[in-house]
């Protein structure tokens, strides 16, 4: 049984955390450090999503570190022809098509890094201090931005530098919708669409679903996002395409159980996930 951080069942209380970043991708978090925030933040389940990538020090689809049972995913973006969308794999086994796809988008993201911290050097005149590894994104630039001579905290240089319209932006490669599911399906137990609401169209973006099996319904959406966001229509695709409601903090820092999904929710996806 999961009860929440007071020991009593709430139905609207998060009883894991299904989506988040660590230092393997764009995060803060550490695998070590990943116990005690999700202690902290009263979720004893947690799933590690790194961006484009399965995180190396996780051996297993399901593990348990300290007490606190971590999940082995990935946040995959994918070309949906209208728009690009995220998709959440969930219990990760290590197969060949998720190996070699993941492998060709990090080394696109390690030259695309370079390219974007060269632009904004020479853009500015500053030096910023960046690894350029596996995994590495713009969070990663924005922080060295914070951190150097440059004019901008980290939001400033979204919005003036390396945002998408912004004058150091640098496209990446990405697979197709229908590779990306292809190669999840071979390694994944649940593939899902991430925070559908966040997408330009996001009921475009929810027709997809139909090819999947879950959807991200619980979210701390805001800005714009929060505006589209339409429960309504997420409980309408969820019923149509018989979906698993997930959801999570999305957490690129250290603090967890800002969302997810309630216990009756969490159930539905655990029942899919081996040792979970």
């Amino acid at each position: 049984m999961i009860r929440d951080r007071n020991g009593e069942f709430d139905g609207a209380t998060p009883v894991a955390d299904l989506h988040l970043h660590t230092t393997a991708s764009d995060g803060t978090l550490t695998v070590s450090e990943l116990p005690a925030a999700a202690r902290e933040g009263g979720v004893p389940v947690v799933a590690v999503t790194d961006h484009d990538r399965v995180h190396p020090e996780l051996d297993a689809p399901v593990t348990t570190l300290e007490g606190v049972t971590v999940v082995r995913g990935i946040e995959l973006r994918v070309d949906a022809g209208d728009q690009r969308v995220d998709l959440l794999g969930y219990g990760v086994e290590d197969a060949p098509a998720i190996r070699d796809l993941t492998e060709r988008i990090q080394a696109d993201r390690k030259d695309r890094g370079r390219r974007i911290v060269e632009r904004v050097e020479s853009h500015l005149g500053v030096s910023l201090d960046v690894e350029l590894r596996e995994g590495v994104g713009r969070p990663n630039v924005a922080r060295a931005i914070e951190e150097s001579d440059a004019p901008y905290d980290y939001q400033g240089a979204f919005d003036h530098l390396i945002g998408d319209d912004g004058p150091c932006y640098v496209a990446r490669w990405v697979p197709d919708f229908e590779a990306g599911v292809a190669a999840l399906r071979e390694s994944c137990a649940v593939v899902g669409l991430a925070h559908p609401f966040r997408y330009p169209d996001p009921e475009s973006a929810l027709e997809l679903t139909s090819e999947l099996d879950a959807v991200e319904r619980f979210y701390p959406y805001g800005g714009e996002s929060k505006e589209r966001e339409d429960k309504a229509l997420l409980a309408e695709y969820v019923e149509r395409n018989d979906l698993i409601a997930t959801g999570g903090s999305d957490a690129h820092e250290k603090t967890l159980g800002v969302a997810g999904p309630p216990r009756d929710a969490f159930e539905a996806f655990a029942a899919r996930v081996p040792g979970v």
